[in-house]
């Protein structure tokens, strides 16, 4: 009886010890939600929008075809001509992601990355901290085939009763020798408030 009660304290124990104890720490009315439950906090451009933005684009590129052999892409800033701040690195990064994880796609330095690319190879090559057989040769970064730009911009109506946010996402690959644009394509989001 007594090895009996024993062991079961023994495994309470241990099973106590297994549990997650971490204090919590903040507000009673915070909590973790569903980051991809749709977000109608407001009718300004939110996290449900550049998720159905980044899909969109990623699933349409993808099916298109162009990107046969992972082809190397540099990715351009996305202009918001909306009348918001909308985070545009955001909707690319997205993108690049879900591109790169299905292996579809590989990217160069972006253009706003790219000045810290050639800084870390100058550093490498020039400041002679590095163990010569360890440092990054220059004249070896490959360059893109395509590179992929867009921009955002809304129209935004306002009445008594009504306020309605229609967003245009535009997006298109072109090829870097060619000049030609070799996919196109546009997500749009109309989001309406009654007041």
């Amino acid at each position: 009886m007594f090895a009996r009660f024993s062991f079961l304290a023994v495994v309470a124990l241990l099973a106590s010890g297994c549990a997650n104890n971490s204090p919590v720490l903040g507000g009673k009315n915070i909590g973790y939600g569903d980051s991809k439950a749709v977000e109608l906090v407001t009718n300004e451009f939110g996290s449900t929008d550049l998720q159905m933005i980044a899909e969109t684009m990623t699933r349409s590129l993808a099916q298109s075809g162009i990107l046969q052999g992972r082809p190397v892409v540099q990715v351009y800033d996305v202009k918001n001509k909306t009348s918001e701040y909308i985070d545009t690195r955001e909707i690319t990064t997205s993108i690049k992601t879900q591109l790169m994880k299905s292996g579809t796609a590989r990217f160069a330095s972006d253009n706003t990355a790219m000045q810290s690319q050639v800084d870390q190879l100058k550093l490498q090559n020039q400041s002679g901290l590095y163990k010569k057989s360890t440092v990054a040769k220059t004249g070896n970064m490959i360059a893109a085939q395509y590179r992929l730009e867009g921009s955002i911009s809304s129209i935004v109506k306002r009445s008594s009763d009504y306020k309605d946010v229609f967003y245009k996402f535009s997006l298109q690959l072109i090829d870097v020798e060619s000049g030609l644009a070799e996919w196109m394509d546009e997500k749009e989001i109309r989001k309406t408030t009654e007041r």
